[in-house]
Order: C-alpha cells, then structure tokens, then sequence
C-alpha cells in the first residue's frame, strides 16, 4: 500500500477495493499476526505448472515438428487445460475473495479475510472468519460494509487511521491487538461496525497529518487518541 499522500481515481472501483485490500495484510502483520502465504502459493503453483507444460509444447513443437510430437502435443493440451481448470477453481471456490489469512499473536486464532464489491455501489463488503486456536469450537463469521468515503478523502488519498478503526472495531481478535483504534461505540460481533464519522475535512487533515510534520495529529482532528505508541501507524 503506498503512503497516503498517492492518490488514486475515486471514481475507480477497482482501485478503491485494490488499495484498501493492501492495506489490510500491511495493517495486521504491523501488530504481530502471522500471515499464511497457503493459498496464494497455490494458485502460484497451478499457475507456473500451466506456463511451463505450454512452453515445453511449444519447444518441442519448433525442434521435432507436429507431426513427431503431436501425440505429446495432445497429452500437454489436456493437462494444460487440467492445471488452468483446477486453477480458475481454486480462486472461484476455495480462495473466494480472499486477501488475507493468518493466525492472531495472542489467541492463536486464525483470521481470514474475504472482500468483494458491487457494481456502480462505493461500498466495502468485507466478511471476516475466525477459526480458534487447534480449529477446535465454532467458527465465528463477522461481516462488515462501508463506504469507501470512510477512509479516502475527496483527493484520493487513502486515510489509513479511520480504516484501521473499523477493523479493530468490528473484529474482536484485531481490536484486541490494537486497542487504541477500537470505537467506543463499537456493535456486538457479526454486525455492521459503527465506526466514528469522519468528516471530508476530517480525513483530509489526517492524510495530511501522515504525510507531513505539521504538528496536526489524529488526535486533534478526531477528539480521541487513536495513536500507538507515539507513531502513526501506516498501512
């Protein structure tokens, strides 16, 4: 994720959700969760398994010609079409949306993270899963929608503390390791999070607090102490 001073069209979808989707491994390894690199070595394997099988096809094809290869260049094409059918398959059901998996430093629960968008609707659907420590107990789901306004600014320039807060808030094992951004108004687990309402001018003077030495701090904007340790943690 880049600092918040780089801007991005807001106007965007993609670039909204793609932004606010780094930000989120960015956020959680800062406090300690061990992220699981599983899924995506995956879907890196299956990848690399069907460039590889293509380029041997086509090397063999330019050195012995078809007519000496075109049995193998038939066993390539059907394993070819195997590796990219169990490819599209792993990210549609088994990844489903994921960015983000890791365990929590305290508790030893796993979290996932799944996000998505609709079309022509500004809002961030996010749906966390919380597996406990052995995956022994229920697994406990909690889904949250915000606007993307939230956390950008009228520039473009994403806010890192207001979506910070709305994690910490909404998610009890992220809120546990980041007390100082959790909402006192915060709602039960599994509902919709009920961040503090910040204010286009608010988020802008937290953008520019982040990028610069200005002396504005979140705490100043906001009224309440949503710093850590003295620095601002960025996503």
């Amino acid at each position: 994720m880049a600092n918040s001073q780089d801007k991005i069209n807001v106007y965007n979808l993609a670039d909204l959700k793609n932004n606010s989707d780094d930000a989120i491994p960015n956020y959680l390894n800062s406090l300690g969760f061990r992220q699981s690199h599983r899924l995506i070595d995956v879907r890196l394997a299956l990848g690399y398994s069907a460039f590889a099988v293509a380029a041997a096809c086509f090397v063999w094809d330019h050195k012995y010609g078809f007519e000496a290869t075109k049995y193998l260049t038939a066993v390539a094409v059907a394993v070819y079409t195997l590796l990219n059918g169990a490819l599209t398959a792993w990210i549609m059901w088994v990844e489903r949306g994921t960015v983000y998996v890791g365990e929590a430093p305290q508790t030893r629960e796993t979290i996932r993270i799944s996000t998505a968008t609709k079309k022509n609707v500004p809002t961030y659907f996010v749906t966390v899963e919380i597996t406990p420590k052995d995956g022994k107990g229920k697994k406990q789901t909690i889904e949250i929608s915000r606007p993307f306004a939230e956390w950008f600014d009228a520039a473009g320039r994403f806010v890192a503390v207001p979506f910070q807060t709305m994690l910490a808030t909404a998610v009890p094992v992220i809120g546990k390791s980041d007390p100082k951004r959790v909402a006192t108004s915060a709602q039960g687990p599994g509902e919709t999070s009920s961040t503090p309402a910040y204010t286009p001018q608010m988020l802008d003077l937290l953008a520019k607090a982040s990028g610069s030495a200005s002396g504005v701090t979140a705490e100043a904007v906001t009224g309440t102490d949503v710093k850590t340790g003295g620095k601002r943690r960025k996503a």
